[in-house]
């Protein structure tokens, strides 16, 4: 082994990580609490909340492996004017040398559609970061494909439909519409990601006083790659405590946990576990999640007289 040239494993390192951000790019980023991250997957959703709200999400995928993806976000909205919701959303995705950041704006327009019931459009726009950091895998390799750092910018847009009401929440939304490409050397581009194309639906069934059912269900289409699903079924206790299980197509059976501390403040887990072996990669994923709404309390006034 040791009359390898060093230059040979440096390049067999740069073919695979590149193989790998292609494949885990074109699918963007991904999460199992996606019915509590409802801005992430669709700038409609801006301001349904009908306050101020705020969502962190922290995801570790293949928790142990090194260089594993790990992905945060954060969204903020509000609505104003009663029928306009504003809203903002923060997403870093992280594999190997690899960073993808997207900081885009949301604007949704809401229309009421029934007695408590609303649709609203919504679009959104911003920018999305490529960095690879190469040289950081280089080592002693003179190959100068691997002393590229890469440090690019583009524009994005995305569009989405959502329609909301007491029992049933449902979404269609198209993220990534514009082609991301990113150049590695003068004569050699890779493109990244293509639209995500996502479809959302979420039941809310009262079975008495104390249980609700909740179940929900997320199909992703990515260009070029197969449907993909994620269905959920979700029991909520008393609007405080939700145990649910789902099923992510392929790849994982996921246990989630939200809990409502207070009236503004919910804090959510979720688990994966992989279905099937893949070599070093069958770990387990661990997701975080933290709202806080801002919620206006009305405090009993007592008459003077």
């Amino acid at each position: 082994m040791k009359n390898i040239p060093d230059f040979f494993f440096s390049a067999m390192r740069a073919m695979l990580l590149m193989a790998t951000i292609t494949a885990y790019g074109q699918q963007g980023p991904q999460f199992t609490q996606f019915m509590f991250n409802n801005l992430a997957i669709n700038p409609a959703y801006a301001g349904a909340d009908e306050a101020l709200s705020m969502t962190a999400v922290s995801r570790t995928q293949w928790s142990g492996i090194e260089n594993a993806p790990v992905t945060t976000s954060f969204s903020a909205h509000g609505l104003v004017f009663d029928k306009v919701g504003l809203g903002l959303t923060v997403v870093d995705d992280r594999i190997g040398v690899h960073a993808i950041t997207t900081v885009a704006g949301n604007y949704a327009y809401h229309i009421r559609a029934g007695r408590s019931s609303f649709i609203s459009m919504g679009i959104q726009g911003g920018v999305t970061r490529f960095v690879s950091d190469y040289p950081s895998i280089a080592g002693n390799s003179n190959d100068p494909k691997l002393a590229n750092y890469i440090n690019q910018t583009r524009p994005d847009i995305g569009a989405g439909l959502y329609f909301r009401s007491p029992k049933l929440d449902a979404g269609l939304s198209a993220l990534g519409l514009l082609t991301r490409r990113m150049a590695i050397s003068n004569t050699v581009t890779t493109k990244l990601q293509n639209a995500d194309f996502l479809a959302y639906m979420r039941y809310r069934m009262r079975l008495n006083e104390t249980w609700t059912l909740e179940p929900a269900m997320l199909v992703k289409y990515f260009p070029g790659l197969s449907p993909s699903f994620d269905v959920n079924g979700s029991l909520v206790y008393k609007k405080v405590i939700t145990g649910g299980v789902s099923y992510r197509s392929n790849e994982s059976i996921d246990l989630l946990f939200k809990l409502q501390l207070t009236t503004s403040l919910q804090f959510g887990y979720a688990y994966d576990h992989p279905l099937k072996s893949r070599i070093s990669l069958n770990r387990a994923s661990h997701e975080v999640m933290v709202n806080y709404v801002f919620r206006k309390v009305h405090k009993n006034v007592v008459s003077p007289r």
